[in-house]
């Protein structure tokens, strides 16, 4: 299940520190800005809901950490998650199969990440986009989540990741400012 908290101006970071677990309460305090600090907080707080109410599990989860970095629940092996945020909004998507999102703020992009990012046929679609800035933000928050789903993160050729094959759950949210993806294995 998708859980979104697209409200991060308001949410109040301090009052969540006795909520998390002492590992997650550390990780948060390490962030130096006020934005690291809420994001960190409000996605675990998403994840501890949706294991309560996808899996009636009431304890804070304590993470370790695949070889990439990737995160899995200690004591659940079956219990998939991936958390991503921006400046506007969390997400953090549970599910009984592995699964990778992003989401990601509609923003002005510079040509030279776009030819460093995207193969040909993707730099014509966000050429010929209504909103090429749009439209980039899509293809990033697609192939950022397809890395996450494989726990590689960005460390591959970033022009080969998609295939076409993949079936990615995307939605622009153009009023508050965000895109993310979603894809399951």
């Amino acid at each position: 299940m998708v859980y979104l908290n697209d409200d991060i101006a308001h949410f109040d970071w301090e009052a969540a520190l006795p909520l998390l677990s002492e590992q997650r309460r550390e990780q948060t305090l390490k962030f130096k800005h006020l934005l690291g600090r809420k994001t960190c907080a409000a996605a675990y707080l998403l994840l501890c809901e949706a294991l309560r109410k996808e899996y009636g599990i009431t304890e804070k989860p304590i993470f370790e950490y695949g070889i990439h970095g990737k995160p899995f629940i200690i004591g659940y092996p079956d219990i998939h998650f991936n958390i991503s945020h921006c400046r506007e909004a969390v997400l953090c998507v549970v599910s009984s199969r592995p699964v990778g999102v992003d989401v990601e703020s509609i923003r002005s992009y510079k040509d030279s990440l776009v030819e460093y990012t995207m193969n040909p046929q993707e730099i014509a679609k966000i050429n010929q986009a209504p909103r090429p800035e749009v439209e980039f933000v899509r293809f990033w928050t697609m192939k950022e989540a397809v890395l996450k789903l494989s726990g590689e993160g960005i460390s591959k050729d970033l022009k080969t990741v998609l295939t076409g094959q993949e079936q990615i759950e995307t939605q622009v949210n153009m009023e508050k400012n965000y895109i993310y993806s979603i894809i399951y294995g």
